[in-house]
């Protein structure tokens, strides 16, 4: 069993980590004790924010010494509950945030060695100075860190080429349970010493060590993109336009997204300064994006490409950005749809994934399989066409008490959304995570194959269960 930190315990963590590094204030350690979405709130013993690897060490070591659970946390942006403590009080809070130094950029290697607390923005803007670009983003760049970036596997707007960050690390640096430091930053293409431990830190969520650092894979900057906002009749024109395009544009077509109308009228309702792309409003929209070297060459490309699909009848509408300020004006839209969606009122917010050619017939099925069981209810999908994941918001019917409604039924529907998932052999996260919100359902509907391989993983590196508990997947009873 996990204890609760000693007085004694408490004062050599605040000798070790300083006054920048420790405290107990509770006013100091307010906003990071709910999530993003604000659906958990814990409670810690104290929050610490080591400067270093080395402090991380020593902090974990003096916490195992009296078996004191510790729930590492980057930018505190998950969407799962991932990085927020119990109601206890008796876990403390790790932050990550101050170690936040690029290490090294290697130009000609393209590669970077950056610390756990760096933000994703930051990053972006250190690799374009030296003309490379990291080729992750997603709407919370401004906060999220690349240690939650690793930690939760995240994906983004651009996985149709480059993949999740596990694609794009190429070494890790953690501290195991124990306080032992684990390097593997090296960029070894090949290593055959048995299991991929670097990876094996992508998506485990903190619950088997802490990520410090990580060595990520960098691109050459792109001289050009191409950005088109499109207007469709459904999501299976979507993938076949998607098809289309991936087969006439190759490797330069980045980005792939589904947004429909209901989407974009929830982000023109609650987000300032924005404006829809077209004079009519369509069921469906796509946003396209291609990058390369020859601005001129990949403008023509996809003009050529959507000018005969607008021949075919297979798109309605279509308007290209002409400059980079109007690109971001579309991606904008994209990347405000949580936040507008969270303004709209409670929901229940899916991150799921589908194989790319099933995703139309999940979000045609789903919402009827939905309003069958519990009438009048909405449910909306947007998301990442190229890569098969849907972001699937289910809210509750007009009228009634949406946060009652939730507590009474969302449970329910999410088992519905789910199992809907599995049958079409997808998977109940993409790219957000499992936390502690998906947990339950995760042991309750995946395979017992999976399971029993992650409690493997989970009790034969952290056996007093000290890291993140209550979190990914449930844990035997803790050795004495």
């Amino acid at each position: 069993m996990t204890q609760p930190p000693s007085a004694a315990l408490l004062n050599r963590l605040a000798d070790l980590l300083g006054p920048k590094g420790f405290t107990r204030d509770p006013d100091d350690m307010a906003p990071w004790l709910t999530d993003w979405r604000g659906r958990y709130r814990g409670q810690a013993a104290a929050m610490l924010s080591p400067a270093n690897r080395d402090e991380v060490a020593a902090v974990v070591r003096l916490c195992a010494a009296e078996q004191v659970a510790i729930v590492p946390q980057g930018g505190n942006s998950g969407m799962v509950g991932g990085a927020t403590p119990d109601a206890t009080g008796n876990q403390l809070l790790l932050s990550l945030r101050r170690m936040n130094r690029i290490r090294d950029i290697d130009v000609a290697a393209g590669l970077a060695i950056v610390e756990a607390g760096v933000v994703l923005e930051h990053l972006h803007g250190a690799a374009l100075a030296h003309g490379l670009r990291f080729p992750l983003t997603l709407g919370g760049k401004g906060s999220a860190t690349v240690g939650g970036l690793v930690s939760t596997n995240a994906g983004g707007t651009q996985v149709l080429r480059f993949g999740t960050m596990r694609a794009l690390v190429e070494g890790v640096e953690a501290v195991l349970p124990d306080g032992e430091l684990l390097d593997a930053l090296a960029p070894l293409k090949k290593d055959n010493r048995g299991y991929d431990l670097r990876h094996l830190f992508c998506g485990a969520e903190g619950t088997i060590g802490v990520v410090t650092a990580a060595t990520l894979r960098l691109v050459p900057a792109a001289a050009a993109r191409c950005t088109a906002w499109i207007g469709l009749a459904s999501p299976d024109d979507a993938l076949r336009l998607l098809r289309r395009l991936d087969a006439a544009l190759g490797r330069t077509l980045e980005g792939f997204e589904l947004i429909p109308d209901a989407c974009l009228q929830a982000v023109l309702r609650h987000i300032p300064q924005t404006r829809a792309p077209l004079a009519a409003s369509d069921p469906w929209y796509a946003l396209v994006e291609l990058a390369g070297d020859d601005g001129d060459a990949l403008t023509k490309a996809l003009e050529s490409s959507l000018a005969k699909a607008l021949e075919d009848g297979l798109i309605r509408d279509v308007t290209i950005a002409k400059n980079g300020s109007e690109s971001e004006q579309f991606w904008r839209l994209r990347d405000s749809i949580s936040e507008a969606e969270r303004a709209e009122g409670p929901a229940l917010q899916h991150d799921v994934s589908v194989p790319v050619d099933r995703m139309p017939q999940f979000i045609a099925e789903n919402p009827a399989r939905l309003d069958a069981a519990f009438p009048g209810t909405r449910a909306l999908s947007f998301g990442h066409l190229g890569d098969g994941n849907v972001h699937h918001h289910v809210q509750p019917p007009a009228g009634v008490d949406g946060r009652a409604w939730l507590a009474a039924h969302g449970e329910d529907a999410n088992r519905i959304v789910y199992t809907h998932v599995l049958e079409l052999g997808g998977s109940i996260s993409a790219e957000h995570g499992i936390g502690q919100m998906k947990r339950d359902m995760l042991a309750e509907l995946d395979s017992p194959a999976r399971l029993a391989a992650l409690r493997a993983v989970k009790d034969g590196l952290d056996p007093l269960g000290l890291f993140n508990p209550g979190k990914l997947v449930a844990q035997k009873a803790p050795l004495a």
